[in-house]
């Protein structure tokens, strides 16, 4: 067999590369049209994903050494579907605990550190 047999042509090598052209931008309008559709709602959804890591971390870590203030702000954050202010200031060992804990979850979910409640004035 000769090598010649394998060889492409000037006009089927444009044609792959069109397909190939094609392929890849159809890909990835595939995926901005994904992320357009998410994004409209990214806030509810990093609110619930912070809300689901606030109550693992609750419920493995529990309330001792947290602050009836490090509670009541933090809740009143969730209520407002995580939109307040950031107001939530850790204070306690416990309470930093939680705090780091909820940074790297958050992290790992893919939200931003402007996203967290931690914040302390004070």
């Amino acid at each position: 067999m000769d090598i010649r047999s394998f060889a492409i042509t000037g006009a089927s090598r444009r044609l792959l590369q069109g397909m190939a052209l094609l392929a890849f931008c159809g890909s990835g309008s595939a995926v901005a049209i994904a992320q357009q559709g998410s994004a409209s709602d990214w806030p509810t959804e990093k609110c619930n994903r912070y809300k689901k890591a606030y109550e693992q971390s609750l419920n493995r870590q529990g309330k001792q050494g947290l602050s009836p203030d490090f509670l009541a702000s933090h809740e009143a954050f969730l209520a407002s579907n995580c939109q307040a202010r950031a107001e939530v200031c850790a204070r306690s060992k416990e309470e930093l605990d939680l705090a780091n804990k909820l940074v790297l979850m958050a992290m790992n979910s893919g939200m931003s550190g402007t996203f967290l409640p931690f914040n302390c004035r004070k």
